[in-house]
């Protein structure tokens, strides 16, 4: 007996439709220190709060944007600092 299933990839960025969803999200992934985590949440939100505004508002390609996004990349700080400024997200030390 054949059973067929179907099945989507689940995509988080669908899920990040506010603030504290998106701080929460972010703060697991840098507490677990996984730089490839976090760059990969960065991308999640990026593309919950649209690629193509983000790519305007940091003067970074979309292209540049995706590939700076993608787990396992090595950006530089500066470019994952310009990321996080367009898309409005503050680090705070305790």
């Amino acid at each position: 007996m054949n059973i067929k299933v179907k099945t989507h990839v689940w995509d988080a960025s669908e899920y990040l439709d506010n603030p504290e969803v998106i701080a929460e999200y972010l703060n697991v992934a840098l507490e677990n220190g996984d730089s490839s985590l976090v760059l990969a949440v960065l991308g999640d939100i990026a593309k919950a709060k649209g690629m193509s505004q983000l790519s305007h508002d940091t003067g970074l390609g979309r292209e540049s944007l995706y590939k700076t996004l993608t787990p396992g990349s090595k950006p530089r700080f500066d470019t994952v600092m310009r990321v996080m400024k367009g898309l409005n997200i503050h680090l705070n030390a305790h």
